[in-house]
């Protein structure tokens, strides 16, 4: 049976995949993070010497990556973004290389990492291809198209079997909010839902791009399993999505749980926020993930069901008609 590493397993990401590799019967799983959480394996801070090879020592056939701090933190804490975000993937990936160039032989392990569409800068084409240039505008944009980089030079030296998957924003995204700037995305789905006032810091006309929880476990699931031949030497690429304003995402609301639960979103500007996402991509041609067999929502009014269903079942649900 394989053995599955999960690092940044008590996240929302890493607890819903462990989640679905139980289910699955996946194999013997690892399960790593930086604080302790119900069925952990492995406590540490992997940016610290020597935490990624106890990690590794145990030849994991199949390592995902999801460990990071979000963008707003990255940016409000530079040294700590970096720290994180970039000396904790440095790290594995040379504790992976080092196991394998051990004396106990071969290693190879297939590695999924996750990065972000933090990585594109403005300006941008009206959607955004596979040749569209890597030019972040954020600490946690770089941070991660350096990760990219790093996963696809130690795959090209035969050091382990990577993929890099650039995850759109998730939506929506349960329990409580955390400090990234794209929080508000769900929150103002979120909170409306469980009957609370959510608040809005950028215009309606904002655009983006999004993915449901579950859409993305399907990507890690199937990055795991994909013939790594298919993707050549370009290791990294965009997953599909849906793109929608700010008020669209409000509209899709108002169809699923009506005008009552649409009133509860307070317009509140930031600066600070609207700066941020105005650097963010909007739209995407994600042409070769599909080619590959990457599987998206079919609408935003899709993503708010299936966190209706994945949820809130048990709980009471808002109205459907318009009071």
């Amino acid at each position: 049976m394989k053995t599955i590493l999960v690092i940044g397993a008590a996240g929302m990401i890493g607890r819903k995949l462990t989640a679905r590799l139980r289910k699955d019967g996946a194999g013997d799983l690892v399960l790593h993070d930086v604080v302790p959480f119900e069925g952990s394996s492995a406590v540490s801070d992997l940016s610290a010497p020597g935490e990624a090879e106890k990690l590794v020592a145990s030849r994991p056939d199949l390592i995902f990556h999801l460990a990071a701090i979000v963008s707003g933190e990255a940016e409000a804490d530079f040294e700590k973004g970096y720290r994180i975000n970039l000396d904790g993937t440095r790290r594995l990936f040379e504790a992976v290389r080092k196991e394998g160039n051990g004396g106990a032989g071969p290693y190879r392990p297939r590695l999924v990492f996750t990065s972000s569409i933090a990585v594109f800068g403005s300006p941008f084409p009206a959607a955004i291809g596979d040749e569209f240039l890597n030019a972040p505008l954020t600490s946690y944009g770089t941070q991660k198209a350096i990760g990219e980089l790093l996963l696809s030079d130690y795959s090209r030296r035969g050091f382990f079997d990577g993929i890099g998957i650039r995850l759109p924003t998730i939506c929506v995204r349960p329990g409580k909010p955390n400090k990234a700037a794209s929080g508000f995305f769900s929150g103002i789905i979120r909170e409306p839902l469980a009957g609370q006032e959510a608040l809005l810091p950028v215009p309606e006309t904002v655009r983006h791009w999004f993915a449901s929880p579950r859409a993305a476990i399907d990507f890690l699931m199937h990055a795991a399993t994909l013939d790594s031949a298919k993707l050549g030497t370009r290791r990294n690429l965009s997953m599909p999505g849906i793109s929608a304003t700010v008020g669209e995402q409000i509209e899709a609301l108002r169809k699923v749980a009506g005008d009552k639960a649409a009133r509860l979103i307070r317009r509140e500007p930031d600066q600070t926020i609207m700066r941020i996402v105005e650097g963010w991509p909007q739209n995407f041609d994600a042409r070769r993930a599909l080619a590959l067999g990457f599987r998206a929502d079919t609408s935003f009014e899709d993503i708010i069901r299936i966190h209706v269903a994945d949820e809130l079942q048990g709980t009471p649900q808002p109205r459907t008609n318009s009071a």
